[in-house]
């Protein structure tokens, strides 16, 4: 019977490899946003090249101006988004088959990529997608077309709560900093 139990204890210990696949295609997705973004990019930089044109007109030239920021923020959404993706395979590689070596002996990593627990890599993912929120809002807020005073105050409300939400996440980052490991949680 310790036989039969030992063999499924290791069967269903040796069953996290099967996370190889998560983070394999979750890498592979991150690659892929990474690579979107780049092109769009260039794209991008070859559009901008007009802008110089004297023979613009300047209503053309409000357009491209209007067309290249929104771009821009499409592109750091993005960034950001390859961002998480590669966090999240990295960080689910750390938690459930081991440790990346080259990460905790790098000066450079400055332990953004080193995920201890599911906590840890959950933190550092909502960071990143309220950021990937913000620029989406900013990207948003640039289409808007103020008609009356209820589009600015919904606006201004959007703003006043985006704040805020930095606001907590950088209370809750100084608390946890700030807290001794000894005396417990805070109450």
């Amino acid at each position: 019977m310790k036989f039969i139990e030992t063999l499924f204890e290791s069967f269903l210990w040796n069953s996290r490899f099967v996370v190889v696949l998560a983070v394999i295609a979750s890498l592979a997705a991150g690659f892929a946003v990474f690579f979107m973004a780049t092109a769009d990019v260039f794209y991008l930089v070859q559009h901008v090249v007009h802008y110089a044109d004297p023979a613009m007109e300047v209503a053309a030239r409000k357009a491209l101006h209007d067309e290249t920021i929104s771009h821009i923020v499409e592109v750091v959404d993005g960034y950001l988004l390859a961002t998480v993706m590669l966090m999240f395979s990295l960080g689910l590689y750390e938690l459930f088959i081991s440790d990346i070596d080259a990460a905790q002996n790098s000066e450079k990593s400055s332990k953004v990529l080193v995920i201890r627990n599911l906590d840890d890599l959950k933190a550092r993912l909502a960071k990143v997608i309220v950021m990937i929120l913000i620029v989406t809002l900013f990207e948003h807020a640039l289409k808007m077309k103020m008609e009356g005073p209820v589009d600015l105050l919904n606006f201004a409300g959007s703003i006043a709560l985006v704040g805020l939400a930095l606001f907590l996440m950088h209370k809750g980052e100084s608390r946890s900093e700030h807290a001794d490991p000894a005396e417990g949680p805070h109450q």
